[in-house]
């Protein structure tokens, strides 16, 4: 991800014009590597996110509401207490340094005023946040590091120390005639020896520089004066974007509408390949950005003891299924036992014990000759009450192997449809509903807390078509029977993928007849919501609420239905 030094001396200027002077009102600490400030400027208020999460680590604005522990964290208690009514004074950053810094005016406990700030440290594994006060000491970092784990050490009491520099070009002071004509000499790849010379250029822009000079990417060495003189009006054209303070948030998505990178200029060396589009702000795109991609990382995070539970019951039942499909097969030759055991009987009074087989005429065969196998040391008879017996038990498996079987497969699917319900969990009342649920189930102990706290009850998803219907959609299987069984009424619409585990999704049509637009819409949302939501051309079931039946002693979630017809759509759920 290009999230690079001149990405982030852009961010900072948006976020200077929005945040100076804007005062510190709330602080959570959603996980341990994310915090949000709630700020209130005389303009409004604002959610400024800040990330050290190795692979996603940043800072911007945003509109989501940060979903909370319900116990906030010792560190957020101690941020709380620093930052909670102090103001924003300042956003700096040193040179295109991948680091911000947020200096505040605060008030101690005996009403002095200090001087506190917030770094931000955006550098993949080694990011952090640090809380430093007005002589330069450590209060408190998200990564606390000794010597021994890092080149510096980032330790409460502590001096903070500025990460080892590195020896780059800046592109504003240099003078990019002189480096392009360094650059000429080498005889690394143009966007290797960009990336090595200029601060705050990430590889996706030294890349695309590499592109728009020579058409793909050649050493330097091999360029020629043409070549040379593009070079250095293209990052001419960069000195000036920063200049000028004229970013172009830009984003690229793949085929499935995907984010797949991101910069603060027009990026076309993919051509085709991905598909281009602007945003309003910096800090808008890093939000989108990263939010669906962390979702589920997000999720697993929290509810990993769920997952666990649930891919280990998962494999167990699919296991214990196979075991028993594989048993049933066995019994296929049931009536053969009860055949040969007829045989035998039939013809005991000439045959004798010690021998390994009989060879009798088969009376259902048109009397052509069977190797019967028996055991020697039994008599016929006793080889023949053998087999009556292993056919009474094949005979009687076969009928529980079936009823098993089914049975599994049921709970199979149920606990496909919770574990793809979890995947789709963003906040932590949703996550309380399932385990709710998977406690009722018996696959998860209750907690035992000294406190109970009440949960809240969840609303569906709701969306409104482009022809004003109003689409459900449940958020769980106790969700999905509470709106197919409660909440719908006999002449709505009710829609689940086909083949997959997914939410139910109900089209109300207040005595209204369903247009074929509203069914198509909803079918497109039933699909998101389901395990099929990154696939094309997915098939949804649709049939009126009245045709739904729910068997008696079922899991939550599960319904049967035979009237109904099929559409293939495209999973959206905007």
């Amino acid at each position: 991800m290009a999230l690079d030094g001149i990405y982030l001396h852009f961010l900072k200027n948006e976020l200077k014009e929005a945040l100076i002077g804007a005062k510190a009102e709330k602080i959570y600490q959603p996980t341990k590597n994310e915090l949000v400030i709630a700020l209130r400027t005389r303009q409004g208020a604002y959610k400024l996110f800040l990330s050290c999460s190795g692979n996603s680590s940043r800072v911007n604005l945003t509109d989501r509401s940060p979903d909370n522990p319900q116990k906030p964290p010792m560190l957020c208690m101690l941020l709380r207490k620093y930052l909670q009514g102090a103001t924003l004074s300042d956003i700096r950053q040193q040179e295109f340094d991948r680091i911000l810094f947020f200096d505040f005016d605060a008030v101690n406990e005996i009403g002095d005023k200090i001087k506190l700030c917030l770094v931000s440290e955006i550098m993949a594994q080694h990011s952090n946040i640090i809380l430093v006060n007005g002589e330069g000491k450590i209060i408190d970092a998200f990564r606390r590091l000794d010597d021994e784990q890092s080149v510096r050490e980032v330790l409460p009491g502590g001096t903070y120390v500025l990460p080892p520099l590195q020896s780059k070009e800046n592109i504003l002071s240099c003078d990019i005639k002189a480096v392009c004509e360094i650059i000429g000499k080498s005889e690394k790849l143009l966007s290797k020896e960009l990336l090595n010379v200029f601060q705050g250029f990430s590889p996706l822009v030294c890349r695309e520089l590499a592109s728009l000079v020579t058409g793909s990417d050649k050493a330097g060495a091999e360029l020629t004066f043409s070549e040379l003189d593009k070079l250095e009006n293209e990052l001419m054209n960069i000195r000036r974007l920063i200049e000028t303070d004229s970013p172009i948030p830009f984003l690229l998505t793949d085929s499935d509408s995907k984010p797949f990178d991101f910069s603060y200029m027009p990026i076309n060396q993919y051509s085709s390949a991905l598909n281009t589009q602007t945003a309003d702000s910096l800090s808008e795109l890093l939000d989108d950005f990263f939010f669906e991609r962390d979702r589920v990382e997000r999720t697993k995070k929290r509810a990993g003891d769920l997952y666990k539970t649930l891919t280990n019951a998962v494999e167990r039942t699919a296991r214990r299924i196979n075991n028993q499909t594989a048993e049933l097969k066995e019994c296929e030759n049931k009536e053969q036992l009860r055949v040969f055991g007829e045989l035998i009987t039939a013809n005991q009074y000439s045959l004798e014990k010690g021998v390994a087989f009989y060879e009798l005429p088969n009376y259902y065969d048109n009397n052509n000759p069977v190797k019967i196998p028996v055991n020697p040391a039994f008599s016929p008879q006793k080889n023949a009450q053998k087999y009556y017996k292993d056919y009474k038990k094949a005979h009687t498996a076969e009928k529980m192997l079936a009823s098993l079987i089914s049975e599994g497969k049921t709970e199979l699917a149920y606990l496909e449809s919770v574990l793809d319900s979890l995947s789709r969990a963003e906040t932590e009342a949703e996550l309380a509903a399932i385990r709710s649920e998977l406690v009722e189930g018996g696959y998860v102990k209750n907690r035992k807390t000294n406190k109970q706290m009440k949960q809240k009850e969840l609303s569906f998803i709701e969306y409104t078509t482009s022809d004003g219907f109003r689409v459900a959609v449940g958020r769980n299987n106790v969700q999905n029977d509470k709106l197919t069984f409660k909440t719908a009424n006999n002449h709505d619409m009710w829609l689940h993928v086909q083949g997959f585990a997914g939410s139910h999704t109900v089209i109300f049509s207040d005595r209204k007849e369903i247009t074929d637009t509203a069914i198509l819409e909803a079918a497109s949302i039933a699909a998101f919501h389901s395990k099929a939501r990154d696939l094309k051309n997915v098939p949804v079931d649709y049939t009126l609420i009245k045709n739904i039946k729910k068997p008696n002693g079922s899991p939550y979630g599960f319904v049967v239905y035979y009237t109904y017809n099929t559409v293939i759509v495209d999973p959206k759920g905007e």
